[in-house]
């Protein structure tokens, strides 16, 4: 029983192990995918047509019609093609995962002239290159850009400040979490539109030479990550098995404390019963019993165990119940038995296996009152049974039964020495004995194993 626990112990404790690395991988896993940054570059016709990696963020930047249909003739050459128009330019990111967008970004960088007149929901950080050096300006709000704030190269037309974006200039757009923006974080299979106004020549466009860079960070939970589940499964499983464990183990406990007060009661009433027994004659007072243990000694030894030792030790307990009809005047007779009245002593053995018959909770009772006295040679009594036809049971009793009649103290002889025991035990091994259960026998003699049961 100790060891069944040792093992359910160390299995509950693999299992929880298990789950628990799963749980710590799986968040492992999932803090490395959100400090992961993500990038896609597009540019010409690929950004304007809105391709995208599936399983990815994909963006499309689409040029409205003219926003209110104004130009503009920076040059004073009239409505020319180098009149400019103003187009809103939207750029809808969509988001084709499972997982959350926390942050993004994306850098346009222009392949020609353009004017910046507006921006919203986010910041747009401008990079100018003006007189051979770069022009870095990060505008919160272009809907309330004023041009006295910064160093950068501006135009203003009918009263309106534009930003000069030259061939090359680029811009970053930021973002904004704010509750009027919204434009993070983006739902899983979600999009949002940011968008600027660019006033670009008449007849031209920034698709053509323009490219784009996105730059992205998901936030995934760890619930959407697949191992956290394997390790919720796994740790789900360790608890049913450990309730369902603690509830077998209760139960299984109640049972072996009930067992063990049923088998205290039972060896409480036969050694009562036995004891009537023993007291007809005192020469062999506790016989019954220390055959019993003498028995347990030898199937022990041959490698029976739990409940099939118990059994045996009941069976030879009652092994002389017979005798419980046999005269006290021939019990005790002090002198040489005559023929009759060894005849009335042999018979315990078939009222013995008669008696117990009817004891039916104990397997097999009646095998060792009947036949403790037969001989593996096949010169015993009452059936004149011969080897192995012998039950095994009676066979082990017959054995713990002679070493018992030698080592005590009889009317007609005292005890014999060890020494004198082994001798007989060895001269009969093969003819009144079962050689291998003599050899037991033997061997726990040799031992000194049953003075401690003594």
């Amino acid at each position: 029983m100790k060891q069944n626990r040792k093992k359910a112990t160390a299995l509950f404790a693999a299992i929880f192990a298990a789950g628990l690395l799963c749980m710590v991988l799986s968040a492992v896993k999932t803090n490395t995918f959100n400090n992961t940054r993500h990038e896609s570059a597009l540019s010409g016709p690929m950004l304007f047509a809105g391709e995208g990696e599936p399983g990815e963020l994909s963006v499309r930047a689409a040029a409205r019609s003219s926003t209110w249909g104004k130009v503009f003739d920076f040059n004073n050459a009239g409505l020319t093609e180098n009149n400019y128009q103003a187009y809103t330019y939207d750029f809808s990111i969509n988001n084709n995962t499972g997982d959350e967008v926390e942050q993004f970004r994306f850098q346009l960088n222009l392949g020609q002239e353009a004017y910046i007149a507006s921006a919203w929901n986010g910041a747009l950080e401008i990079h100018q290159d003006v007189a051979g050096g770069e022009t870095v300006a990060t505008v919160p709000d272009m809907r309330e850009f004023d041009p006295a704030l910064y160093e950068l190269e501006t135009v203003t037309v009918d009263g309106e400040a534009l930003v000069t974006m030259h061939a090359g200039d680029y811009l970053i757009y930021y973002p904004s979490a704010s509750q009027n923006a919204m434009e993070v974080p983006i739902g899983p299979h979600e999009g949002t539109t940011p968008g600027l106004i660019l006033y670009v020549a008449i007849g031209e466009s920034i698709e053509a030479d323009s490219t784009l860079l996105l730059d992205y960070r998901f936030h995934r939970v760890l619930t959407s990550e697949p191992l956290f589940w394997v390790a919720v499964g796994i740790l789900a499983l360790w608890l049913v098995a450990l309730v369902v464990y603690a509830i077998t183990s209760a139960q299984i406990r109640k049972y072996q404390e009930r067992h063990e007060r049923d088998n205290e009661i039972i060896n409480e009433s036969i050694e009562t019963f036995t004891g009537f027994i023993d007291a007809k004659d005192p020469y062999t007072n506790g016989h019954s019993k220390r055959v019993a243990i003498y028995t347990r000694c030898i199937a022990r030894e041959m490698g029976i165990s739990g409940e099939d030792l118990d059994r045996v030790y009941y069976i030879a307990l009652l092994h002389d119940c017979g005798k419980i009809g046999v005269p006290d005047s021939i019990l005790g007779k002090p002198g040489k038995l005559t023929d009759e009245e060894f005849e009335i002593i042999k018979s315990h053995t078939v009222r013995g296996g008669e008696i117990l018959s009817h004891f039916k909770s104990l397997k097999n009772a009646g095998e060792g009152a009947r036949y403790h006295h037969e001989r593996y040679d096949g010169r015993g009594y009452p059936d004149g049974l011969k080897g192995e036809d012998i039950p095994f049971i009676a066979r082990m009793i017959c054995v713990a039964d002679s070493y018992d009649a030698m080592n005590t103290n009889r009317v007609y002889r005292d005890r014999l020495s060890t020494e004198r025991i082994i001798d007989e035990l060895e001269r009969n091994r093969g003819l009144q004995f079962d050689p291998q259960v003599a050899d037991v026998m033997l061997g726990l003699l040799r031992a000194g194993a049953l003075d401690e049961e003594d």
